[in-house]
């Protein structure tokens, strides 16, 4: 399986935000949208970086409250790991553990189309076995018919 199959499930729809917007308007954004990472793009295509939940931890650890209007650019986590539609699941998965990253921006010809979560990648890892098992039952079944 692709990562265009997660796609096609949720959607290519992808919150970003400008390089230039403050961190509380980040926080707005990441609350009201329930979403745990934002892509920051200047132009809504291309990814200058992501800026996650973890990202504004880290900056109120650092800077304090102070943050809030410190400018998405200055806390975004940069070059970050990017995916391509047709990048296998076990590929996405192995990119996500070994950069420890929740969100990968699903990037094509170097324009942003999607963005995958941990999340997207659990719920469809468990459809797919959820699937397997059912064919293996039922294969197993019409086998030992007597």
């Amino acid at each position: 399986m692709r990562v265009e199959t997660i796609l096609l499930a949720k959607g290519s729809q992808v919150e970003t935000i400008d390089p230039e917007a403050t961190v509380a308007r980040v926080i707005e954004k990441l609350l009201y949208r329930g979403v745990g990472a934002i892509v920051v793009s200047g132009d809504g295509k291309r990814v200058n970086g992501v800026i996650s939940e973890r990202d504004v931890v880290q900056g109120l650890h650092m800077f304090g409250a102070s943050v809030t209007e410190m400018r998405a650019r200055q806390v975004m986590s940069k070059n970050v790991p990017v995916c391509s539609p047709d990048d296998s699941i076990t590929r996405v998965m192995v990119q996500m553990t070994r950069n420890r990253s929740r969100h990968l921006p699903v990037v094509r010809d170097g324009i942003l189309c999607g963005i995958v979560s941990v999340g997207d990648v659990v719920k469809h890892r468990l459809e797919e076995l959820e699937l397997e098992t059912s064919v293996l039952r039922d294969h197993y079944i019409a086998a030992h018919r007597p």
